[in-house]
């Protein structure tokens, strides 16, 4: 066995860059920027104003009297210059006009007519964004990012209706062995319910890839053969079970038979210890646990970091938070143990009682995953520990 980090660097190693491509705007939300996007224009692109008020020109002093010869709106400049004793009613957002220096806003002006006259205790500020303030032509939104909807926003201000993002990881997913059935069909009672497929499918969905849900291969290398044959063309292909070394454990052997480069089997862990990676027509293979459990920690833990480096986002680990035991744990022994755990108030995060891997009611009561190390020593409750969110 093989401990966790170097199975994750070995994973790493067997992934290839994406291509990239090309997408409207308004289709890029949760997508990848693979370039830096440079900015068309200045933002704001002219000098504008940032409250309601009255431009005015040169300086001012409390009880002056202005005469009003214009008005300014957002979308409306005031086209003509503002010349000494002048002054324009003007609009957050509006144009300032030329001539103006400054905006004294409405609270301090008393109007009458055409004509304003200034308070006795006037707001120092100009009141005036510059034009370039927020960013000038050509300044760049960095990548590579994963696109949240206020880069969109900026991308939106910087005048870019298409912009070059990663292409989407194609995964094929393979759930393999004879007990398995679909959701909805009449299994017998030697059999189950498949369920792993639909949670790597959501999964790998939610990290911006897409999933090609496969159909499930019995144990028969031919029959297996022939599925795999199906995944050719992904970027990733994921199979379910028969990845241990019993006599109906076939995907090792059948996958070798087609080219495959295994990279290693077996890793110190609990849950997942029987998972396999390596290369098969040229996309990265994983070959995952049966158990639901095992293979969703699984993916957590591999299937999903490896779709971030594909995507660009770099070749790092599962992101782990800072809590502390809402009460004392045994120690830990030879394998990294990934408990199923509830987060609480204030980082303190209460680990379940039943740990069973066959437990899918667990999981899906569990919001977090707490990480004990290889040989962690027993730990008191309010220990600081680590956890992976789920």
């Amino acid at each position: 066995m093989i401990a966790v980090e170097e199975a994750l660097a070995r994973v790493f190693a067997l992934c290839r860059p994406l291509g990239t491509e090309t997408v409207p705007l308004a289709q890029a939300a949760g997508r990848v920027l693979a370039e830096p996007a440079r900015a068309r224009r200045d933002q704001p692109p002219f000098a504008a104003a940032a409250m309601d008020g009255y431009a005015v020109a040169g300086a001012v002093a409390p009880g002056q009297v202005l005469r009003v010869i214009g008005e300014a709106g957002a979308g409306h400049a005031f086209d003509a210059a503002l010349g000494p004793g002048e002054a324009v009613r003007i609009f957050t957002g509006a144009p300032v006009p030329e001539g103006a220096t400054r905006i004294v806003i409405q609270e301090d002006v008393t109007r009458a007519g055409d004509r304003i006259t200034l308070g006795d205790d006037l707001d120092p500020a100009a009141h005036v964004r510059p034009a370039g303030g927020d960013f000038r032509a050509g300044d760049a939104l960095s990548a590579p990012r994963r696109l949240r909807p206020v880069d969109l926003a900026l991308l939106a201000a910087m005048n870019l209706p298409q912009i070059r993002v990663s292409r989407r990881p194609v995964v094929a997913i393979i759930a393999t062995g004879d007990e398995l059935v679909m959701p909805g069909e009449n299994p017998r009672p030697d059999q189950i319910v498949a369920s792993n497929s639909l949670a790597l499918k959501a999964l790998v969905e939610a990290e911006g890839a897409e999933a090609r849900l496969l159909p499930i291969a019995r144990d028969e290398a031919a029959h297996l053969r022939a599925v795999l044959e199906l995944a050719r063309g992904a970027d990733a292909i994921v199979t379910t079970g028969g990845a241990s070394v019993g006599d109906h454990d076939l995907v090792a052997p059948v996958s070798r038979e087609l080219g495959a480069e295994p990279a290693f089997w077996r890793i110190a862990m609990r849950p997942g210890k029987p998972l396999m990676a390596g290369r098969l027509f040229d996309a990265l293979m994983l070959g995952l646990p049966g158990n639901p459990v095992s293979s969703i920690v699984c993916a957590h833990l591999f299937l999903l970091p490896a779709l971030r480096a594909m995507l660009g986002l770099g070749a790092w680990p599962a992101p782990t938070r800072a809590g502390v035991l809402a009460e004392p744990v045994p120690a830990n022994g030879p394998r990294a143990h990934y408990m199923r755990a509830r987060l609480e108030p204030g980082g303190v995060i209460r680990p379940f009682a039943r740990q069973d891997s066959s437990l899918m009611t667990v999981l899906a009561e569990a919001d977090a995953l707490l990480v004990r190390p290889v040989g962690d020593p027993a730990r008191p409750e309010g220990h600081p520990v680590r956890y992976i969110p789920l």
